[in-house]
């Protein structure tokens, strides 16, 4: 149990609490607890007594202890089964926080995006004492933009829907295998279902205890062959389990991870050999069926390397396959340039994040908390900054370099958050934009420009602002920004967070062809988000980037030379 996990708890009990309409001083009560944990330094380790913390009585304290000691919170559990789902999901709406939301059960009986929808339709939400016109047809707006991409699940939330089938079939003595497919397993975006192949000789059993164990809402279908249903987790699912025998799971897995395109070709290829491919196996010329061990010696037999799931897109994979050998690798990454401790918004300390970076086998790495506009964030003053660096240094006692740097915000205006006299001082400067998403673009360049221009800066992070299934992201013209990083000699981020993987493919094959450097980074905020590197090197695969175009592939002589001491 991590301190960021114990503040997301408190946080989420006082947002139940105020969509009940409990009272304000017990909700004030665990925001105020976990606004303390926030503040302090310290990792939950380095804490000796939490009730001795300013901010913890007794109440909170007590939710904190059984956080500690039983990994999950009774108290949360209790609020979860008074809150419909559907309330919930209403937080999914711009400008609707708890407050609001109770606001609007309790003079309309709303607990729902649609019942929100249809009072907003109606005029009756501008008709509440602090909602105008203005607000109603906002509400209005967000929910048609919702509605338009509701049958589709970001990434971030469809890894946590797969960890849960994972978890439940890893209870099953009867499967003795599996592997999650789909778009899923090409690390897609988005995912409209979940897909997994189950070796196993008793699909009864599997499917008897699958039910027992998974959130299951409705059963769409049940056979010696298939399980289908939907699942009720974070959202509702629809969840598609295939049984196959031993020999069948290397070809079923090729044929549902797809792509339609992938598989087209693929089909194509066999063909032209007078074989044909299915999900059992390969029929041969003398209608005799081949199995394979593995997916590697599926595509050996058609004279492929194996292609990853990640690239298998339209088809044309089938012809980069020098590409595929030049592009980067997990195994090429020698640095992660943006994370965060608890010094700003992170869970661990320097020291512990030092140590989690090493064991990853980096050369070097800087730490890049926010700077001080990112209030919210306990973003750091001039001053804290330079304490901050002292600690850096002294923590350099072997051949692991670990650097200063900031992620400073780029303000409205277009100024920087910290002068030149303090950005002089730091080894790594990223910039980016937090706040006025709905500027117009040319303000938006502008902001971006005038970061660009500044010699301090070394990189822009999460360029386009997108959180995926969230927020499109604000109004930038990618080919005008990545001429600047071009020109001005920037780093241009490809954040690894499954909430953001931003820049998109699209974005970076533009970057690919103007020679611009990236970095890709984990913008880690815990140590176990420090694992999204391997994320962000599958979609930045996509777009087949070489090895040399990866500043995080550079030795720590190399981004010395080039970036620190530039």
């Amino acid at each position: 149990m991590d301190k960021k996990t114990i503040i997301r708890t408190l946080e989420q009990i006082a947002l139940h609490m105020e969509l009940l309409g409990e009272n304000p001083f017990k909700i004030s009560a665990f925001r105020k607890a976990a606004n303390t944990l926030e503040l302090d330094g310290r990792s939950l380790a380095e804490m000796d007594d939490i009730y001795e913390l300013k901010g913890i009585g007794k109440s909170t304290g007590t939710v904190i202890q059984d956080l500690i000691e039983k990994g999950e919170s009774e108290t949360l559990k209790e609020l979860e089964r008074k809150v419909p789902r559907s309330m919930l999901d209403m937080l999914k709406i711009p400008g609707l926080g708890g407050k609001r939301i109770a606001k609007i059960r309790e003079a309309l009986g709303i607990e729902s995006i649609e019942a929100l929808y249809e009072a907003a339709k109606a005029n009756e939400i501008s008709q509440l004492p602090g909602f105008g016109k203005k607000t109603e047809q906002n509400f209005i707006e967000a929910i048609e933009q919702l509605n338009e991409r509701s049958d589709k699940h970001p990434l971030w939330l469809v890894e946590k829907m797969v960890k849960e089938v994972e978890k439940a079939l890893n209870q099953i003595e009867q499967v003795k295998k599996y592997e999650a497919t789909g778009s899923y397993r090409r690390r897609e975006e988005e995912s409209s279902d979940l897909d997994f192949i189950v070796v196993t000789d008793e699909p009864d059993s599997v499917t008897k205890q699958l039910k027992e164990l998974l959130p299951i809402d409705s059963i769409i279908g049940s056979g010696e062959s298939k399980f289908s249903f939907t699942a009720r987790f974070d959202e509702y699912v629809d969840v598609d389990i295939r049984f196959v025998t031993a020999t069948q799971f290397a070809t079923a897995i090729h044929h549902f991870t797809g792509s339609k395109d992938h598989n087209v070709k693929m089909r194509q290829r066999a063909k032209e050999r007078g074989e044909k491919i299915s999900e059992y196996g390969v029929t041969l010329k003398d209608g005799t069926m081949q199995t394979f061990d593995t997916e590697e010696q599926f595509f050996n037999h058609f004279d492929l390397p194996f292609i990853p799931p990640n690239l298998r897109q339209n088809g044309t994979e089938l012809e980069k396959l020098d590409e595929m050998e030049r592009m980067v690798k997990l195994e090429h990454m020698n640095s992660d340039l943006h994370m965060h401790t608890t010094w700003s918004d992170g869970a661990f300390s320097i020291g512990e994040m030092r140590e989690a970076l090493k064991a990853k086998g980096y050369t070097h790495a800087v730490i890049t908390d926010h700077s001080q506009y990112l209030k919210v964030a306990n973003g750091l003053t001039p001053e804290r900054l330079f304490e901050q660096q002292k600690e850096i240094a002294a923590s350099n006692i072997d051949d692991f370099l670990l650097l200063s740097g900031t992620e400073m915000d780029i303000l409205p205006d277009g100024s920087l958050d910290f002068d030149d006299e303090v950005l002089a001082n730091l080894d790594f400067v990223i910039a980016s934009i937090h706040s006025s998403f709905n500027q117009k673009e040319e303000e938006i360049m502008h902001r971006l420009h005038e970061a660009m221009k500044n010699p301090h800066v070394d990189m822009i992070a999460h360029p386009t602002g997108r959180v995926i299934g969230k927020r499109d992201g604000y109004a930038i013209n990618i080919p005008q920004f990545l001429q600047w990083a071009k020109q001005y000699h920037k780093i241009v981020e490809v954040n690894a967070s499954p909430y953001r993987l931003d820049l998109s493919v699209e974005h970076l094959k533009l970057a690919k062809e103007l020679g611009v450097w990236i970095a890709i980074n984990t913008d880690a905020h815990a140590i176990d988000q420090l694992d999204y590197m391997e994320l962000g090197v599958l979609h930045t695969q996509k777009a087949y980037i070489e090895r040399e175009q990866i500043v995080n592939t550079w030795t720590k002589e190399q981004f010395l030379e080039r970036i620190v001491h530039k």
